[in-house]
């Protein structure tokens, strides 16, 4: 059976509308193991100096089996990558931030001498929600371009998407409509996923 891993950066959990949109997703996502990964709990730390110097003195010297890369090598075995998160200041989560860049592994997760992505993945999805007025492909929205980035850089093929915006503007009549309507575009996207596998 095929493995996803779900990278869960709701961190209001039930007040969270992103985990109503993932809730959806999952509801409807058959026919594979998913592994879920609780951003929140997970004691990882941004790195700095020592730690980008600890990681850079084990892979060169070729020493993967070090645990500062399960996390690494559980992304780039997956063979698809679900993430839910929602806006936060023009883009992700730091938590999230923080797991990518402990993620992003030369030797793992990309090769270093070619810069060829190195993941098994063949798609990513990102599920999200946003309290302002702004649509994917505004500038302000940097989520969305760092995440496709990421995708290419990792040699994940196909990024999909969806979000629900304008949540903290509208009347709240509005709101549960839009993410009711999210909620149905995140059901469809898992259904179609199906013929994937």
């Amino acid at each position: 059976m095929k493995k996803v891993l779900f990278v869960d950066g709701c961190f209001r959990k039930e007040l969270s509308r992103t985990a109503r949109l993932s809730r959806a997703f999952f509801s409807a996502l058959e026919g594979y193991d998913i592994v879920r990964i609780d951003l929140d709990t997970l004691p990882i730390v941004p790195l700095g100096r020592k730690e980008m110097e600890e990681r850079n003195a084990l892979t060169a010297a070729g020493e993967y089996g070090h645990t500062m890369f399960a996390l690494a090598k559980q992304f780039a075995e997956a063979d698809m990558v679900v993430i839910a998160a929602p806006f936060w200041d023009m883009g992700i989560p730091a938590k999230l931030k923080t797991y990518l860049e402990h993620v992003s592994v030369s030797g793992i997760a990309f090769d270093g001498a070619t810069c060829q992505g190195a993941c098994r993945a063949e798609r990513m999805v990102f599920l999200t929600t946003r309290g302002l007025e702004i649509e994917e492909g505004n500038e302000q929205e940097q989520a969305t371009p760092y995440l496709k980035a990421l995708c290419r850089f990792f040699g994940i093929e196909e990024f999909m998407s969806v979000s629900c915006y304008g949540l903290d503007v509208v009347p709240p009549e509005e709101c549960e409509s839009r993410l009711r309507r999210a909620e149905e575009e995140a059901i469809m996207l898992a259904k179609s996923l199906e013929a994937y596998q």
